[in-house]
């Protein structure tokens, strides 16, 4: 089996849910601390070992091929006030052996059309899709790299999940599947956003996927689906009945920056971990648990100690 080396970012949603934030940058390019999602989401793909970033986007994101393409003024400008980290921050979004290849999808006709819309560029290699909405936080390894060790031992395709509560299931691809290992299971069943009654489980499939091409050959054939799209998840579906699928909880806590709480979530936690601002943001916060803050002019009270890191 070859190994995984490409990885493909769909890009081209509207982000409605952030407007008026989104109407001329993307939702993908907003930032948690000091970078946006879309540079957290090919870090990890970076980290994986994957050497090709395939960014699938639409005619309103071109700010995401400028955050990746080479900032000459820029950088000649940093470089003459002698800035020189702020200089290899700039120069080192991506490292210089890795490839950014990006595909303009001319419609917006779901995920499943937009990984199918690489497919030139992936051929018949495995491969990985990241949804940069969802962010996820780890401690000892990211979760694409934790699906790779996953790939190149069971080689098969393979599903990042978590369990939901029962009120989200319908929001996301729910799987069932057959108990195999640890955190690993070999999937059986996969629906689309089912009603909570109709859910086979309130396992969700979360932005990370390993995938066989021969998931292209499904895509082709997939009808539309929920909302008029062409869903990856109908093309898994049918992936079930040719190859095995694993589903993998990995390790790691997700933030769905999709929505604004998630977002703001996001913020706080990556805030506190960060090496230049997290013991005095920790300092500000701790300090807002025990005064009220003025909202307009309603006071809103702050309370409960937030503590370093606690998740809460």
């Amino acid at each position: 089996m070859k190994p995984i080396k490409k990885v493909v970012f769909p890009v081209a949603g509207m982000g409605t849910r952030f407007l008026p934030a989104t109407k001329a940058s993307p939702k993908e390019m907003l930032p948690v601390v000091d970078k946006p999602l879309i540079q957290y989401a090919a870090e990890e793909a970076v980290a994986a070992g994957v050497d090709t970033l395939v960014f699938v986007y639409g005619r309103t994101k071109n700010a995401i091929v400028d955050h990746f393409d080479k900032a000459y003024e820029l950088e000649r400008e940093l470089q003459e006030r002698h800035k020189t980290k702020m200089l290899e921050l700039v120069r080192n979004i991506v490292p210089p052996h890795v490839a950014c290849v990006f595909i303009r999808q001319a419609e917006a006709l779901g995920l499943g059309h937009a990984v199918l819309c690489a497919k030139p560029v992936i051929n018949d290699e495995p491969f990985a899709v990241i949804l940069a909405d969802d962010l996820i936080n780890f401690s000892d390894k990211p979760v694409l790299s934790q699906m790779v060790d996953i790939y190149n031992f069971q080689h098969s395709s393979v599903l990042g999940v978590e369990r939901v509560p029962e009120d989200e299931v319908s929001s996301y691809g729910i799987v069932s599947g057959d108990q195999l290992k640890g955190r690993l299971q070999e999937v059986n069943a996969i629906v689309e956003k089912p009603p909570v009654d109709e859910a086979p489980s309130n396992l969700a499939v979360v932005g990370r996927y390993i995938l066989t091409p021969k998931i292209f050959d499904l895509l082709e054939t997939t009808p539309r689906g929920a909302g008029g799209e062409i869903q990856l998840t109908d093309a898994i579906a049918q992936l079930l009945n040719e190859q095995r699928v694993l589903a993998y909880e990995f390790e790691g806590k997700r933030f769905d920056c999709g929505n604004k709480l998630g977002y703001l979530q996001a913020q706080v936690e990556f805030g506190l971990d960060h090496p230049e601002i997290g013991a005095d943001f920790e300092r500000y916060l701790n300090k807002l648990s025990t005064e009220e803050v003025r909202s307009g002019n309603s006071p809103v009270a702050v309370t409960g100690e937030i503590g370093a890191k606690t998740g809460t």
